[in-house]
């Protein structure tokens, strides 16, 4: 076989356990579905499914290292105003980087204290890639980069919040009801952190 087509079947098989693990998980409640369950459903062995997810909650967030990513491995030119940029594009393509999901989905989160933590951990590590970038681009200044990184992905996880929120209330209303509140809450950040 192949690199390719080995590859490809790498990719198969991980998006099916994630796509089993998550219906059996929205259907049961994530800590009521065992790795055990998930690999007799996926038809793949117990092994394969932690070799691809080491973590029961890596089964969920499986776009965890895009989202820590985001949007620091995008950033080109200004921190602040490519965050913007990049999150309306997200919130007008109801990206799941920004809390887009399901109402199942989004239940099945609110209702597990290991799959918050396991969200609160990832906007954490999202904020440290940034910080990290920023500090980087403005050696000499220790604090304020970190403060802007900290600002800017606090209004990013606020944001996802009210997606996860509104989801359960209005899923359809959301990009409209949310839009001008994200364009006022970057608007009074912009003042402070805009030079970054």
């Amino acid at each position: 076989m192949s690199e390719g087509l080995r590859a490809q079947k790498k990719h198969e098989t991980r998006k099916t356990i994630s796509d089993v693990a998550t219906r059996l998980f929205i259907r049961n409640g994530f800590e009521d579905v065992t790795i055990a369950e998930i690999a007799t459903e996926a038809r793949v062995a117990k092994m394969t499914v932690t070799n691809h997810f080491p973590r029961k909650e890596d089964l969920v967030f499986d776009i965890r290292a895009d989202f820590t990513a985001w949007p620091s491995s995008l950033i080109r030119d200004s921190a602040f105003h490519d965050t913007r940029e990049l999150y309306f594009e997200a919130l007008g393509a109801r990206h799941a980087l920004v809390g887009f999901s399901g109402p199942g989905f989004v239940r099945m989160i609110k209702e597990s204290p290991v799959l918050t933590n396991a969200l609160h951990e990832m906007h954490r590590e999202r904020e440290a890639n940034l910080a990290d970038l920023l500090v980087r681009r403005h050696p000499g200044e220790d604090l304020p980069p970190v403060l802007a990184a900290a600002h800017l992905t606090t209004l990013l996880r606020v944001l996802f919040q009210e997606v996860l929120d509104r989801t359960l209330e209005n899923g359809e209303a959301i990009v409209d009801e949310l839009w001008p509140v994200a364009e006022q809450a970057f608007d009074q950040l912009e003042p402070v952190f805009g030079g970054y």
